[in-house]
C-alpha cells in the first residue's frame, strides 16, 4: 500500500544544491556567496566544485548560512555518453583520472547522493538518464537556461520515473558568479526538516521531504488517503502530473489566481507529482507524492 511521502512536521529551509566556488570554476568566494544567498533568505548551500570534494567541517570561518558538502563529477562513460553528475555528501579519494563511472561508484560507496545534472544542456538521451540509477534529476538548472535555454530536465525526470518512481527532482542554480557567468537565485529547493543542521537537511533531502521551485511557494500539503490538497502562494495553474498523458489541472487564463487545489490521485498511476505555475510562468514541483 502506498503512503504519503511528505513529513511536514518540521520547518521549511531554503537551499541551493549546486554552487561553484574558486576551488574549481566559480568566481566568488565562499564568504561572498554566503552573504549573497543569505541576503535572499537562503538557509543552506552545497559546495559542488568540479572533481573537488568539499570539507565544510574543516572550514573554521563563520557564515550567515549552513554549508553542506558535495562535488560535481564530469566525464564520458564506457559508451562515450558525456555526463555531469551532482553528488551530495562528504567524499574522499576522488580524482578526475578515475573517470566518471568509477567516480560515481566511489560516491555511492561513501553513502552519497548522485543526481543527473542539466541533461538537456549536455544533449543526453533518455537512455542516458535511465542508465545509472540516479537518485535524482535536475528538473531545472538556472545557469543552463540563461546560457542557451536548455535548463529544463522534466522530460528526463519523467522518463526515469517510469521505471524508478521514487527518483527525486531538484531545481538548482549551478551558480558560478563570474562577470561572464552571472546567473544565480533562479532555482532552489525548500526542505522540510526539524532543524537547520547538516544531518537534518541531508536526511530530509534523502527522504524527498522537499520541493523545487523557481518562485511559487508551497505552504502545506495534505493527503487523506485519496485526495491531495496543496496550499500555496497565488498561482495561475496547479497540475497533478501522472505517467504519459495522464494528469489533472485547475486554473484558468482569465487572470484569476488560486492558493488551494485538491486532486484525487488515481490508484492505478505508477507515480504522481504536483506542478504549480504562477502568472509569470515560474513553476514549482513536488517529488512524487506516494511511496
Amino acid at each position: 500500500m502506498s503512503t504519503f511521502r511528505y513529513n511536514l512536521n518540521g520547518r521549511w529551509f531554503k537551499g541551493n544544491c549546486h554552487i561553484h566556488t574558486p576551488a574549481s570554476d566559480g568566481g566568488t568566494s565562499v564568504a561572498g556567496l554566503s552573504a549573497m544567498y543569505a541576503g535572499q533568505g537562503y538557509d543552506f548551500l552545497c559546495r559542488t566544485d568540479h572533481w573537488v570534494a568539499s570539507d565544510v567541517a574543516a572550514d573554521t570561518e563563520e557564515y550567515p548560512l549552513l554549508w553542506l558538502d558535495g562535488v560535481e563529477l564530469h566525464g564520458r562513460d564506457y559508451g562515450d555518453s558525456y555526463y555531469h553528475v551532482l553528488c551530495l555528501g562528504k567524499f574522499t579519494g576522488l580524482d578526475e583520472r578515475m573517470g566518471i563511472v568509477a567516480g560515481m561508484e566511489a560516491v555511492r560507496a561513501q553513502g552519497g547522493m548522485v543526481i543527473m545534472a542539466h541533461p538537456a544542456w549536455l544533449g543526453n538521451t533518455l537512455a542516458d538518464a535511465q542508465r545509472y540509477g540516479f537518485h535524482g534529476v535536475e528538473v531545472y538548472n538556472h545557469v543552463c537556461r540563461w546560457l542557451n535555454g536548455k535548463g529544463d530536465g522534466l522530460v528526463y525526470w519523467n522518463a526515469v520515473l517510469q521505471h524508478a518512481p521514487q527518483t527525486l527532482a531538484l531545481a538548482v542554480d549551478d551558480a558560478h558568479c563570474r562577470p561572464e557567468h552571472p546567473g544565480w537565485n533562479g532555482g532552489w529547493v525548500m526542505v522540510n526538516a526539524p532543524e537547520r543542521t547538516r544531518e537534518a537537511i541531508m536526511a530530509a533531502l534523502w527522504q524527498g521531504h522537499f520541493y523545487s521551485t523557481c518562485g511559487p511557494i508551497i505552504a502545506s500539503l495534505e493527503y487523506d488517503g485519496e485526495n491531495m490538497t496543496v496550499y500555496s502562494s497565488p498561482v495561475q495553474f496547479a497540475r497533478l502530473v501522472g505517467p504519459t498523458h495522464h494528469g489533472a489541472r485547475v486554473g484558468s487564463f482569465d487572470g484569476h489566481t488560486l492558493t488551494e487545489a485538491t486532486f484525487k490521485i488515481p490508484p492505478e498511476w505508477a507515480y504522481a507529482y504536483l506542478e504549480l505555475e504562477d502568472t509569470c510562468g515560474r513553476r514549482a514541483w513536488t517529488n512524487t507524492l506516494l511511496v
